[in-house]
């Protein structure tokens, strides 16, 4: 009955801005179509042992999973990582592609994924697309950085077996908007009834879908209540509470900062052991001074450690030779700061790990230690970059806390 009456077109989407040069995607860095291609960089890019990864990004469009589809079948490596960096789209076209990273059993990260070869500062121009387009492998290099999988691409994102986010970059969610195309001029209580049941089917859809995704029922509830204006940045908690990302120590790649002291850096969010509670930490290496290499460190305060607390960190290849010792307190943070002598810091570069060991003595003179590892796959790389900008001679550099942004900001 309905049918005879209404001719209405309804699909769940991220509706464009009107169409003039450029869509509300592409001005916003993202391409309107979603494009997928291979990229291959540096040793260890992607990981340790990992160079070459999937790159999936631009807005989800209403032919993106057959084009998907197509692509994956002729990439036999079903474990080579997939990289999302998209602000959304066709939500029903997400769960397809959702449905096929299930079906292969994928790796999912969030990440954008910088090809060499286009034009500096962007990756959206009709040239860097064309070859993205082309069929081979890009080079690339990949940062975790401020990409981003929101709205719609987070349905896809869930679709993966393993799913990471690191901590700079963001995976955001919001209610879907329904967008009609109406043809002719039905009645008002008829088109609302419609829009109404067509609403009630989209979140049970979404609902399912979740569901099948093995994701908290919590995801489903808070997604309900976020307008489709705005955007809910799920925590690092959040991520581990709803079953998305449950690593407990999920962390960024290595990167280069060009401050006016450049550095390099890494933030990691370490989950406490009572609860999803996470603590965000950064290390920092500078150029080095007469053959010694600053390091610093700072972490949220864990309020519920009570006592004296020490850091020490050691790499695998050399565990005898530790550095650190108490940090000073800044504000919401501990710091510590000191230098690495050469041969340490070789050893730290040679390794797959950097040992961190905090130990808290408490007022009954008992003590609790936690230890964890920090990939160091990418620091040579990282290090190599930083050397470039080094001036000849350097002043020992003054600690950056609180003068500069805490943990896990950029400068």
């Amino acid at each position: 009955m309905l049918a005879r009456v209404l001719l209405l077109l309804a699909c769940l989407t991220i509706p464009s801005a009107l169409r003039a040069e450029q869509t509300a995607a592409e001005k916003a860095g993202f391409a309107s179509n979603l494009t997928i291609y291979l990229a291959k960089g540096v040793p260890g890019a992607c990981g340790p042992g990992c160079d070459r990864w999937i790159a999936i990004e631009g807005e989800i469009d209403g032919n993106a999973a057959s084009r998907v589809r197509r692509f994956l079948a002729g990439v036999k490596d079903t474990q080579r990582p997939i990289y999302l960096h998209s602000p959304g789209g066709n939500v029903e076209q997400s769960y397809v592609i959702g449905r096929l990273l299930r079906s292969r059993k994928a790796v999912a990260r969030v990440g954008q994924t910088i090809a060499s070869a286009c034009a500096a500062g962007t990756q959206i121009d009709a040239a860097c697309l064309k070859a993205k387009n082309a069929g081979g492998e890009i080079e690339a290099e990949l940062t975790t950085y401020r990409a981003m999988c929101n709205s719609a691409c987070g349905y896809l994102f869930l679709g993966a077996t393993s799913r990471e986010v690191a901590p700079d970059a963001a995976l955001a969610v919001h209610n879907s908007r329904l967008v009609f195309a109406i043809h002719g001029h039905p009645p008002e209580a008829l088109l609302a009834e419609f829009k109404r049941r067509r609403t009630a089917s989209a979140d049970r859809e979404r609902t399912s879908y979740i569901a099948a995704m093995g994701i908290s029922r919590e995801l489903d509830d808070l997604i309900r209540t976020v307008k489709f204006e705005d955007l809910h940045l799920l925590t690092r908690a959040e991520l581990y509470r709803f079953g998305i990302d449950t690593r407990p120590v999920a962390e960024t790649l290595w990167r280069l900062e060009k401050a006016t002291r450049p550095y390099i850096r890494k933030v990691a969010a370490l989950r406490g052991e009572n609860g999803p509670s996470f603590r965000t930490m950064e290390w920092r290496l500078y150029c080095d001074i007469k053959n010694r290499v600053p390091l610093m460190f700072a972490a949220e305060i864990d309020e519920a450690a009570i006592g004296q607390h020490t850091i020490v960190m050691a790499a695998d290849a050399a565990p005898t030779e530790e550095a650190g010792g108490r940090p000073v307190l800044s504000g919401k943070y501990e710091v510590w700061s000191g230098s690495l002598d050469f041969g340490k810091f070789r050893a730290i570069m040679a390794s797959r790990a950097l040992h961190v060991r905090e130990t808290t003595q408490k007022p009954d003179d008992t003590a609790d230690t936690a230890k964890f590892d920090i990939d160091t796959t990418g620091l040579p790389s990282a290090w190599t970059q930083l050397e470039e900008l080094c001036p000849p001679t350097t002043a020992a550099p003054k600690s950056p806390w609180p003068s500069v942004p805490p943990p896990g900001r950029g400068s």
